[in-house]
């Protein structure tokens, strides 16, 4: 009974089978059994069949594609080496194409050519063929690759300027302002006379906001022009408007962060605040830079209510949230948070400051710019066009009573030693540096020229971080990965000879993005010990101060990696893009 129904084996039950599900059993692909439950389990769950097969590893989505082409003699595609037309697949209905899982590829004449992954669903197709009173030909695709691209053509057209009505927002109405007071009769001029741009940029907007995104690039190039947003550290593209429009687009958005229209010789910063309710406003930092087809723009999303999500939200292990709050609770000392751009650096120091910030602690910051509005600190930010440098701003903090004292980053010799003086005299100083890891921030300082000894009786703690994406826990899905393979990605023989250790794989489904929604923080919480004070004062290097700190039993950032892989809170392959071994 359990043996795979191969052609001309149980000629019953395959025969009820029929169709795409019969030529896999007869290819041996899937046996009888097998087949049967996926029918039931997909049915149930309300999905195809095929899709079903596809997402619990039973076959192939290239093997399907292959024998549904052959059986049926249509044209087997690789989605990959085509390009969409957005004018096809606004002919369906998105929830009718959601539903079948249909792409509308191209129109020619009274045809239009979809891609499926089941040609024998002639449901899905007499729907499409009754709604555009189109005659419909299909060419065979991938399941998996199908999947993405309808997802992705139905969130550009969403996007696209002939579908912006019916939003849920008043998209001309939106309460838009500059950081400074904006000449409201120009704006209004200019938001008449293009009002499709201006409603295609707040639609944008406010779909990024949605998806949770951190930036919006607009990229101008000689024969398009793309729209991409930055969700969970990873670029996607939402929209590809006409080319025509690039100076329109940028007008529009420098415009309403106040810049110079007329400029676009030099880069340009500025900002936009933009109010969703009386509860909630959401602010953008604007930067523009000339390329070799027109103003490159890209906007960074600061939501002040999603970035205070409080330190036990952030990831940090039990030990290293102790070390943190331990030092966050000493009178003195700096602490420094290091890691590339976009790593969660402010968030993690606006963390801590919301912690001391008490009725009787009195806290500054100097920030380039200030990124989250926290009522309570005096906040600064920096302006090197009138003077106003982190030194300057640090030097006036200093004549003002502090207790605690935030540097937004630390970028030159003459900010360090104010920030550092002032650690050894009773203040609590926060900053950032841009090095890989803990020890190398160390070693950074004296290569900028500050003495080993201020260094090594100032810095109290260290802490190096990355955010990785989150697994989705509605459809990840364990990874076979054989022990020897798992002990050269850096896992121990204890932690891999455990019963319990399991690692997972993003899968993808329509509540995450390629398997992953949201992101999880990676860290390195290093203190300055003893030996590791020793070590600077006699000149060691990174390596040195690196090994001091495994032998003390401070994790690196790999090992914290590995431990949110153990936890099935991210994936190998996402600790290996973001860590180094």
């Amino acid at each position: 009974m359990n043996e795979p129904a191969m052609a001309g084996g149980s000629a019953g039950r395959v025969s009820v089978l029929g169709g795409l599900p019969q030529r896999l059993v007869q290819d041996g692909l899937v046996n009888e059994a097998a087949m049967a439950e996926a029918i039931g389990a997909a049915r149930e769950k309300k999905i195809h069949f095929v899709s079903w097969l596809v997402t619990n590893n039973i076959v192939s989505a290239r093997d399907v594609a292959i024998a549904a082409a052959q059986e049926f003699g249509v044209p087997l595609l690789d989605l990959d080496a085509v390009n969409v037309d957005l004018d096809a697949v606004r002919l369906v209905n998105d929830k009718l194409l959601a539903k079948h899982r249909i792409l509308p590829l191209v129109k020619r004449g009274k045809r239009l050519h979809v891609a499926v992954s089941d040609p024998t669903n002639l449901h899905a197709i007499d729907e499409i063929k009754f709604q555009t009173g189109l005659a419909i030909e299909a060419v065979v695709v991938e399941d998996d690759k199908l999947q993405k691209a309808v997802q992705k053509a139905i969130e550009q057209v969403d996007v696209s300027m002939p579908e912006m009505g019916g939003d849920e927002f008043e998209l001309d109405n939106l309460d838009i302002t500059a950081d400074d007071e904006v000449d409201a009769e120009q704006v209004g001029r200019d938001d008449v006379e293009d009002a499709p741009i201006v409603r295609f940029v707040n639609k944008i907007l406010l779909d990024s906001i949605r998806k949770g995104a951190s930036d919006i690039h607009f990229e101008p190039y000689e024969k398009y022009y793309r729209i991409r947003v930055r969700l969970d550290g990873v670029l996607k593209e939402v929209a590809q408007p006409p080319v025509q429009l690039a100076s329109k687009l940028a007008a529009r958005i420098k415009v309403m962060s106040r810049l110079d229209i007329a400029e676009r010789r030099v880069p340009q910063d500025g900002r936009i605040k933009m109010r969703l309710s009386k509860n909630r406003s959401i602010d953008f930092r604007v930067s523009s830079c000339p390329t070799l087809f027109g103003e490159k723009i890209v906007l960074r999303i600061l939501d002040a209510s999603t970035a205070m999500m409080g330190i036990d939200a952030l990831g940090y292990e039990s030990f290293q949230k102790e070390l943190y709050l331990k030092n966050l609770a000493r009178p003195q000392g700096m602490i420094l948070v290091t890691g590339p751009t976009g790593s969660g650096k402010t968030v993690s120091l606006y963390t801590g400051l919301s912690i001391l910030n008490v009725e009787d602690t009195n806290i500054s910051t100097a920030e380039d710019p200030a990124e989250i509005v926290l009522p309570g600190v005096n906040q600064v930010n920096v302006n090197n066009k009138v003077g106003l440098t982190f030194a300057s701003a640090l030097r006036a903090f200093l004549r003002q009573d502090p207790d605690v004292i935030m540097v937004g980053e630390i970028r030159d010799l003459e900010t360090a030693e104010i920030a550092l003086k002032a650690a050894q005299t009773g203040h609590l100083v926060l900053s950032t540096l841009h090095t890989n890891d803990a020890p190398q921030t160390l070693t950074r300082l004296v290569d900028m020229g500050v003495k080993p000894y201020a260094i090594a009786t100032s810095v109290s703690l260290i802490i190096a971080q990355r955010l990785g994406r989150r697994l989705c826990g509605n459809c990840k899905q364990p990874l076979e990965l054989p022990r020897e393979a798992a002990l050269k990605e850096g896992f121990s023989e204890e932690h891999v000879d455990h019963p319990d250790f399991r690692v997972y794989r993003p899968v993808g489904c329509s509540q995450c993005t390629d398997g992953y929604k949201g992101r999880v923080g990676i860290y390195e919480v290093m203190p300055v010990t003893e030996e590791i004070g020793r070590i600077i004062l006699a000149g060691g290097n990174a390596k040195d101060i690196r090994d001091a700190a495994r032998r003390e039993g401070i994790w690196d950032l790999r090992t914290a990696g590995l431990k949110k892989v153990r936890d099935g809170l991210t994936s190998l392959e996402e600790v290996n893009r973001v860590t180094v071994d």
